[in-house]
């Protein structure tokens, strides 16, 4: 540790040391770097002689290699709720998640106010058919409370051998008391992408995830719809995002170049000016142009906000629904070495084409269509957004926007906001009030 801080704190000197020469007021600014300086190292000393009176003193005698983890763990969750550090058997799972199989209940999950809230229950999972929504919190797993758990911990425990049950304790706004709900583990083969022709003319393309298989999949839907509707038939495309929690930078980037010919998809901008990174549109329109609408709402984040964003910067799509959640900070995986994990690390925010920034803010739809939410789920169908979330980074303009309907009919016939969208595409506007678009700034290409 004291190796790693070594090189930092001697850049910072030697800064100072030149602007000791330059300016008259330079001895200050180096005392005061000094003093920073001695300030980190006696919390460090500090941390180590805590570390060490546990060890001596705890009543049982306790695991160093936990506490250490431990202390990781807290230092890197106080900096915001997606930055975390993973040991080598949840770096292993992650990776798994990712590549699209991996074994639970189905459900994209994070910590908030010590307990495990449901970011998105992953569609034809166990946790989606039982009834599992986004907003939940579960308290307790299999009778033991979450409170305490790290996220790891929590979502450790509700893996399991294929076949097992465990019984989940939800918290549900709105709802008169905890819900107990027994869910079968199976083995979660995630299909991020789905599709049909709807009524002979229009491509209905529903994207859950952004994992290593997403691309392929939406281009393999994207073909299908082509061959089986020929072309002067086609009226356009429907991309549904709604409860989409995100995943992979690169798999939005080369979703939303699906639909671009060119022009940025997303920047990403750090701490420091240098580390600005943009990413364009490759590979070019493979639907040649087709209008295109893409469905939103309370539960799309990260990833499905990017794509969203960078379709509606381009004036490539309309948008349609509810504002999204507003989870607008990239997090760096950072292995750590053998043996040793991962830290998942926010380094930096992310923007539009046209330089907005969607942290803590969410994108507003162009027409925004609310559901019909059932009496029994009234007033639980608004999902909490990033800006409520504990320790959230703050708005780039300081303006947050609260959460908004996360809602999606099991049934498509009571479904709102899709029969919105194909009425769009074949020219009908079932609502003039809520059809007037939201300005638009104009992209460069």
């Amino acid at each position: 540790m004291r190796k790693t801080l070594l090189f930092p704190l001697g850049a910072l000197t030697g800064a100072c040391l030149t602007l000791l020469v330059a300016s008259p007021h330079g001895g200050v600014w180096a005392a005061r770097a000094a003093a920073r300086a001695d300030d980190a190292y006696s919390r460090l000393n500090l941390f180590g002689e805590v570390f060490e009176r546990v060890k001596a003193s705890y009543v049982e005698k306790p695991d160093n290699s936990k506490l250490i983890e431990g202390a990781i763990a807290g230092m890197v969750t106080s900096l915001d709720p997606h930055s975390r550090y993973m040991n080598d058997k949840a770096w292993t799972e992650m990776q798994e998640t990712t590549s699209g199989e991996f074994g639970g209940l189905g459900i994209e999950v994070t910590m908030e106010e010590g307990l495990v809230k449901v970011v998105s229950p992953i569609d034809d999972t166990p946790a989606s058919k039982a009834g599992i929504m986004s907003g939940d919190l579960i308290s307790k797993i299999d009778g033991d409370a979450v409170q305490g758990m790290t996220l790891e911990q929590a979502v450790n425990k509700m893996k399991g051998p294929v076949d097992t049950q465990t019984k989940l304790t939800i918290v549900r706004k709105g709802a008169d008391a905890p819900l107990d709900v027994a869910i079968k583990r199976e083995i979660i083969h995630v299909r991020p992408v789905r599709f049909h022709v709807e009524n002979g003319d229009i491509g209905y393309i529903r994207v859950t995830s952004f994992n290593e298989q997403t691309t392929d999949g939406l281009k393999k839907a994207i073909a299908s719809i082509s061959k089986d509707v020929p072309p002067e038939k086609l009226v356009g495309y429907v991309m549904d995002l709604r409860n989409n929690p995100g995943g992979l930078l690169d798999q939005a980037v080369s979703v939303s170049s699906a639909f671009l010919q060119r022009g940025e998809v997303v920047s990403t901008r750090g701490r420091n000016p240098e580390e600005t990174q943009r990413f364009t549109a490759r590979g070019g329109d493979f639907t040649k142009g087709k209008p295109l609408v893409v469905l939103v709402n309370g539960g799309s984040a990260s990833a499905s906000e990017i794509v969203a964003g960078a379709l509606h910067d381009h004036k490539r799509a309309t948008l349609i629904g509810t504002r999204s959640f507003g989870k607008g900070s990239v997090q760096t995986i950072i292995p750590l070495g053998a043996g040793n994990g991962a830290l998942a690390l926010t380094t930096a925010r992310y923007y539009t084409p046209s330089g907005r920034s969607i942290q803590a803010q969410g994108i507003a739809p162009d027409i925004e269509i609310l559901q019909d939410v059932p009496p029994e789920l009234k007033g639980r169908m608004d999902t909490m957004a990033e800006s409520q979330m504990r320790g959230h980074l703050s708005a780039a303009d300081g303006t947050e926007q609260t959460g908004s309907q996360s809602y999606v009919p099991p049934e498509e016939k009571d479904d709102k906001a899709l029969h919105t969208a194909y009425d769009f595409l074949h020219g009908v506007t079932a609502n003039a009030v809520a059809a007037k678009p939201a300005p638009k700034a104009a992209v460069p290409n």
